[in-house]
């Protein structure tokens, strides 16, 4: 169901280049989505790459086959040129309706998307993860994101 409405969303925000990310740990899959025979898309793709020092991240082009390079946070990366795409997709452990994200505490996305206001950024979760505006409170560096799709629809 969450690859159904992601699917969705993404047709209807048309990217010219959308970021996808590579999964770890329990994250969804949205890179499969789009990645071998499914790229003939109408977009191009990207997959980020972290730098632990000095603590940043990048877009590089992929062309969806599988990476042949890892970051500086050992998560496969492609080897592609420099890009900024126009929609990002952003991994979520846990949510909040008004658009805050929890991550792993890098805060490589948080950085990426103050750097970069004018793209769309989409949460990608699992409703199961979301938390409620008192239980969370935002930091001064995290940044909202545009949306956030789960399994039962956009947030």
């Amino acid at each position: 169901m969450l690859a159904q409405e992601l699917t969705t969303l993404v047709e209807r925000l048309e990217p010219e280049c959308l970021g996808v990310y590579w999964p770890t740990q329990s994250e969804f899959n949205a890179a499969a989505l789009w990645h071998d025979d499914k790229v003939g898309t109408s977009f191009r793709l990207a997959l980020p790459f972290a730098e632990r020092e000095p603590r940043q991240m990048h877009y590089r082009l992929w062309d969806g086959s599988p990476p042949g390079l890892v970051d500086g946070c050992n998560i496969p990366a492609s080897q592609g040129k420099l890009v900024v795409p126009d929609v990002v997709l952003v991994p979520c452990v846990g949510f909040t309706p008004g658009g805050y994200r929890l991550g792993y505490g890098g805060g490589y996305f948080d950085r990426w998307m103050a750097a970069n206001p004018h793209v769309t950024a989409v949460g990608v979760a699992w409703s199961v993860s979301r938390i409620s505006e008192e239980d969370f409170a935002a930091q001064p560096h995290d940044q909202p994101l545009t949306l956030v799709v789960t399994e039962q629809g956009v947030v």
